[in-house]
């Protein structure tokens, strides 16, 4: 089954494809990996801002991170890389929070498990979840990733 398959299955839609807003590629591709710049939760076409602790729940973070994931999947599709991908090496998550909120993991599953239920074991990788007092204009998790590609 392709990978558009298996969306359309899970009712998934993924976004446009973000364009870069500096100096950088969204995707490499080396040695057989693409490597994925950090992607930020776009919903509906406006970013989700905020900060975990402060003004954003937990809810809210696991929301952010599904955007970033899915994200991530338009830069691969856009980049034809989508139906090559043989396995999800790494993701590393930046949650904006507070000193005293500590459940950065638990925001992060919201894009782990996301490439689980689309690639199956090939989904599951390693991973960083980070939290960190700010992030590119205001949102509240960023993500990026490290993908093995068939050549």
């Amino acid at each position: 089954m392709s990978i558009e398959a298996r969306l359309q299955e899970l009712n998934v839609i993924l976004p446009e494809a973000a364009a870069p807003v500096a100096s950088y590629m969204p995707i490499v591709v080396q040695g057989g990996f693409a490597h994925v710049s950090g992607q930020l939760p776009f919903v509906d076409g406006k970013l989700l801002t905020g900060r975990l602790g402060e003004d954003m729940d937990l809810a809210g973070g696991i929301e952010a991170a599904r955007a970033c994931g899915l994200m991530i999947l338009a830069q691969l599709k856009t980049a034809g890389l989508l139906d090559k991908v043989e396995r999800v090496v790494k993701l590393g998550a930046f949650v904006s929070s507070t000193g005293d909120f500590t459940d950065q993991p638990k925001v992060a599953n919201g894009a782990s498990n996301l490439m689980f239920d689309v690639f199956g074991e090939k989904g599951r990788h390693a991973r960083a979840a980070v939290g960190v007092p700010v992030l590119p204009l205001g949102v509240a998790v960023e993500i990026d990733a490290v993908i093995a590609i068939a050549e």
